[in-house]
């Protein structure tokens, strides 16, 4: 099976369970990545995250109970995960943007979101470099923060975590215990389905780091892209290398972590190179 056509089957699996708790390891198994992968590639090509498209398509498919089943909303509610009215009432209006009682007295508009599905798409000729690399086991020392499974309440909490360490000293701290391969402050995300999650800011080293946290990066291989720029910049590189460069590359998602490596971590005009673990198809 191709990789596009995985990842339709894990939303085939995903519309069969919408009325069931997120099984987010089991979309990843389907499409043959980790189920932190499988979120941040189906962000990339669906243009919205996991958490948001299935909410909106559990909302579609309440607000058609409501208008053809006449179903009580509290049934309607508790039939999509909501042991509670107030927090289904807030998902509904903010997918609908009107409660779920003025859809039972008739006469409103509701909206309806549609299963997604994926399709290769031919884009345009702009030029990604990148080489391959094959590195052995690496050790790290930095901060860790923990990561929760559904990514999209991350990214409130890392760039905080980045503003603390420059602030605190721990980025130039960092900088000083660096001492082999990649050279560079690194963001590591350690998300397998194997440990509990987290990202490390880190540096590579093999030096003592008292009060650091510590992670053996394994072996691997890689496939690198530099970049540059402001810090949406890089974003725009994860987002192609998903979407433009991997379905072809021959290549997909290995199983280490991802890594940023910050060659010059001024966020106007940052140099980097952003790491993916990749294995031949």
């Amino acid at each position: 099976m191709e990789w596009i056509d995985r990842f339709n089957e894990a939303v085939r699996y995903l519309e069969d369970h919408l009325t069931e708790e997120t099984d987010y390891k089991a979309l990843g198994r389907i499409a043959c990545c980790s189920s932190y992968h499988f979120q941040r590639m189906f962000a990339y090509m669906a243009g919205v995250p996991l958490s948001e498209y299935i909410r909106r398509r559990r909302m579609s498919l309440a607000a058609a109970d409501l208008l053809g089943r006449d179903m009580k909303i509290v049934d309607v509610a508790a039939k999509y995960g909501y042991s509670s009215p107030t927090a289904f009432n807030r998902a509904f209006q903010s997918v609908h943007g009107i409660a779920p009682s003025a859809v039972k007295n008739g006469g409103v508009s509701v909206k309806s979101f549609p299963p997604v599905t994926f399709k290769i798409t031919v884009k345009g000729v702009e030029e990604m470099n990148y080489r391959i690399e094959k590195k052995e086991a690496f050790r790290i020392v930095g901060v860790s923060v923990p990561l929760d499974r559904d990514i999209e309440k991350n990214f409130a909490v890392i760039p905080s975590k980045w503003q603390e360490t420059a602030e605190n000293g721990t980025l130039q701290r960092l900088a000083g215990l660096m001492d082999t391969e990649p050279m560079g402050v690194l963001g590591v995300s350690v998300c397998n389905d194997l440990e509990p999650w987290k990202y490390f800011i880190a540096a590579a080293s093999t030096k003592e780091a008292e009060g650091l946290a510590e992670y053996v990066v394994p072996a691997a291989t890689w496939a690198v892209f530099p970049g540059e720029g402001a810090n949406q910049s890089i974003q725009e590189l994860e987002r192609r290398i998903v979407t433009e460069w991997l379905p072809d590359s021959g290549y997909e998602y290995g199983s280490a972590p991802d890594v940023e490596v910050y060659l010059n971590p001024d966020p106007q005009n940052a140099r980097y190179e952003v790491w993916i673990p990749v294995i031949k198809k």
